[in-house]
């Protein structure tokens, strides 16, 4: 499956979250240590859902982006 992640860029590291994977977040240093441990955190997100025998939540394929004009 091929989830969409919401990437956002702090002070001193990466935060990451999965919205169709509600809890579902990870963090790192850098961009590439940020994808490895969304990865980690989504499968084993994935594996707790299927332990529980809860409905493993379809990928939401829309990714829409916005301009501002304001600024």
């Amino acid at each position: 499956m091929r989830y969409a992640i919401v990437i956002e860029k702090l002070e001193s590291n990466y935060s990451v979250y999965v919205p169709d994977l509600p809890g579902c977040v990870a963090t790192g240093a850098t961009l590439e240590e940020m994808e490895q441990q969304i990865k980690e955190a989504i499968a084993f997100h994935l594996d707790g859902l299927r332990e529980e025998g809860l409905p493993i939540p379809e990928p939401t394929p829309l990714c829409e982006y916005v301009v501002c004009e304001a600024w």
